[in-house]
C-alpha cells in the first residue's frame, strides 16, 4: 500500500496510507465523545458530516480551524461538524467549552487508531507518529466520501471552502 508523504515545519513524515477518495463509501468508524460514549458513522444518520482531522486541539492551527469550521458549520442545515483528534476528551471538551464552540462536535481516537488508518491519515514516522495529519473529509448523508484533503503541510490550515463547496452538490 503506498504511504502519502505531508510535511511538518518542512520536514517529509508519512501517512500510514492515501487518503480516502471522493466517491469512495466512507468507513465507518469508532470515536469517543466527551461523555466517553462510542460514536460512529450511524450516530449521524442522515446527515452530511464534515470530519476536520487535526493532530491536537492543543496548537493555535488545530485550534484556529475549528473556531472557523465552527462559525461556517453554524449556517449549514442538516450538517455534523466533528473534530477528530488523539486528544483526550476531556482536554477537547474542555477547548470547546472555554471558547463557546457549540457548532462542533469533538471526538477522540483515544480508545483506538483504527479511524487514522482507516482514513488514511495516521501519521508513522516523525516527531507525531502515532497521532493524525491534518485533513479534512466530507460526507453525505448516504456515508459516500464527497470531498477530502489531506493538508501537504501540517503546519497550515486546510482548504475550508473546498470542504463546504462539497456539499452543495
Amino acid at each position: 500500500m503506498s504511504m502519502a508523504k505531508v510535511t511538518l515545519k518542512g520536514n517529509e513524515v508519512n501517512t500510514n496510507s492515501e487518503i480516502v477518495k471522493a466517491g469512495e463509501s466512507a468507513p465507518d468508524f469508532i470515536l469517543v465523545d466527551s461523555d466517553l460514549n462510542d460514536v460512529s458513522l450511524a450516530s449521524y444518520e442522515g446527515k452530511n458530516k464534515i470530519l476536520s482531522i487535526v493532530p491536537s486541539l492543543d496548537t493555535p492551527v488545530c485550534q484556529k480551524s475549528t473556531l472557523i469550521f465552527n462559525e461556517k458549520v453554524s449556517k449549514l442545515d442538516n450538517t455534523v461538524m466533528l473534530i477528530v483528534s488523539s486528544d483526550l476528551p476531556f482536554a477537547m471538551k474542555r477547548f470547546c467549552t472555554s471558547e463557546s464552540l457549540d457548532n462542533v462536535i469533538p471526538v477522540s481516537m483515544m480508545r483506538s487508531r483504527n479511524f487514522a488508518k482507516d482514513y488514511g491519515v495516521l501519521l508513522i514516522d516523525g516527531p507525531l507518529s502515532g497521532i493524525t495529519s491534518r485533513a479534512v473529509v466530507t460526507i453525505s448523508p448516504e456515508n459516500k466520501i464527497l470531498h477530502s484533503e489531506l493538508v501537504s503541510e501540517i503546519a497550515n490550515e486546510p482548504d475550508y471552502q473546498a470542504a463546504l463547496d462539497s456539499l452543495d452538490q
